[in-house]
């Protein structure tokens, strides 16, 4: 009997194509949006990365709010907003304020990696006198400040000789929902100790998938919050009418990874059109192999084919959710205020 597709969620890193501005890519990720509400997705995240050409999103909190305004009923969250770069009092005021705004509607997934390069790290956590150099080694601190700051009763800080309460907000009713995001068995130790709900991102690395979620069933402890394991799962996934035509509408992202993990120039993301000359002009031998080593990783394929793929993955690794990053490029004229590939993927899922 084949296995049952899971409740699936949306990631998105809000690509910037070559033929859009960051206006033009905002406008797509707002029609995505709507498409994932529409369509009954449960959950839609955006990332957080700087100074990339091909990514817009820079600031989950500021997308959230604006996602949140074009939707109806999907809960809206970050994957993720990356801790060490900001002070922990910072992103619980501004996911505190976004659950007052929208009760019930909020999740704040939380990650460790820079989300940059190094030089745009010093710039995010130094440059302008904030958190200090150990914000690395003080991430389960740091997650432990934020969740406590965003519960109705705050925290209360210790400064010199007294105690002074904090909150994020003055009157909390309810809070976000804390997730912890890793590709390695860090957070997934982190998460099971403290309680929390786990993302391991599939999307990105596609290795210890299995070890990193048995790690953290196998330590997981009850919390206040969560009485039980819950895991998420992200992938990289096109789909098309015909699998020909999700392959054709993965190639631009597929290069585009090609080219971070070989350490290649980046650029704004391709059309269709453009990254098939690039690959019919001919790959290095081992950029070549790459490059199909990370697509087998990926979900691409006509509908029947793409579901088949992801209740399968989520019956291997036994997930209670996926979470869809989806990657199906723009043919070259299409609208560049909205993702036509991206919209079909997410359309052609649900239907």
């Amino acid at each position: 009997m084949p296995a049952e597709l899971p409740a699936l969620s949306v990631l998105d890193l809000v690509p910037v194509r070559s033929d859009q501005t960051s206006a033009d890519a905002l406008a797509a990720a707002r029609e995505l949006a709507r498409t994932a509400d529409r369509a009954g997705y449960r959950r839609y995240w955006v990332a957080e990365h700087h100074n990339m050409p091909a990514v817009a999103a820079t600031n989950p909190p500021v997308l959230i709010g604006m996602l949140a305004a074009a939707t109806e009923r999907i809960r809206l969250g970050s994957g993720g907003v990356m801790l060490p770069n900001h002070a922990p009092l910072v992103v619980a005021e501004q996911f505190a304020l976004l659950e007052a705004a929208f009760p019930g509607r909020i999740d704040l997934g939380i990650g460790r990696a820079p989300g940059s390069d190094p030089v745009t790290s010093w710039a995010l956590r130094h440059g302008a006198g904030g958190v200090d150099d150990d914000a690395v080694s003080r991430f389960p601190e740091y997650v432990e400040q934020v969740e406590a700051m965003m519960s109705p009763a705050g925290v209360a800080v210790a400064v010199r000789g007294g105690e002074h309460p904090l909150r994020a907000t003055p009157s909390a009713s309810s809070t976000p929902t804390i997730w912890l995001l890793g590709s390695s068995d860090y957070s997934a130790r982190l998460a099971a100790a403290r309680g929390l709900p786990y993302v391991f991102a599939h999307h990105f690395s596609g290795e210890g998938t299995a070890q990193a979620l048995a790690l953290y069933r196998d330590g997981f402890r009850a919390s206040s919050t969560l009485g039980e394991p819950r895991t998420l799962l992200t992938v990289n996934v096109a789909v098309a009418p015909t699998a020909e035509e999700a392959e054709r509408r993965a190639l631009p992202q597929l290069l585009q990874m090609l080219g971070l993990r070989t350490g290649a120039p980046m650029v704004a993301q391709r059309t269709v059109e453009d990254a098939e000359t690039i690959v019919a002009a001919g790959l290095p031998e081992s950029h070549a192999s790459l490059l199909e080593a990370m697509r087998r990783r990926w979900v691409i394929g006509d509908p029947e084919s793409a579901r088949a793929q992801l209740a399968e993955l989520a019956a291997t690794h036994g997930v209670d959710e996926v979470m869809v990053h989806p990657v199906a490029g723009a043919l070259r004229g299409e609208d560049p205020q909205r993702a036509v590939g991206r919209e079909q993927t997410l359309s052609l899922l649900a239907a």
